[in-house]
């Protein structure tokens, strides 16, 4: 995938959630409330799988629906295979 407007919205994603485990570093140091830190933790967690549905939803809209237009065979088997071996290691988490 090119990268384009939603890359941009990722990396801004990306870089809060950077943010958010440097304040857990913080906290940690400071001795905060443990659950306090688990909060965070999760809500840490709660933004990384937004951003990997995001990131997702991203590759089906542009590779996949690029693949079907291109009406490559190849290509179309190529990311269809991608997403299957995806679901494959993601189930077994």
């Amino acid at each position: 995938m090119k990268e384009g407007a939603d890359h941009k919205k990722q990396l801004s994603r990306v870089n809060r959630i950077e943010g958010q485990v440097r304040g857990i570093g913080k906290m940690i140091e400071e001795g905060k409330y443990c659950i306090d830190i688990l909060t965070q933790v999760k809500a840490i967690r709660s933004a990384m799988k937004s951003l990997e549905l995001e990131v997702l939803e991203s590759h089906l809209n542009c590779c996949l629906k690029g693949a079907i237009n291109s009406q490559s065979k190849g290509e179309m088997d190529e990311k269809v295979d991608e997403i299957l071996e995806l679901i494959r290691r993601v189930s077994k988490s």
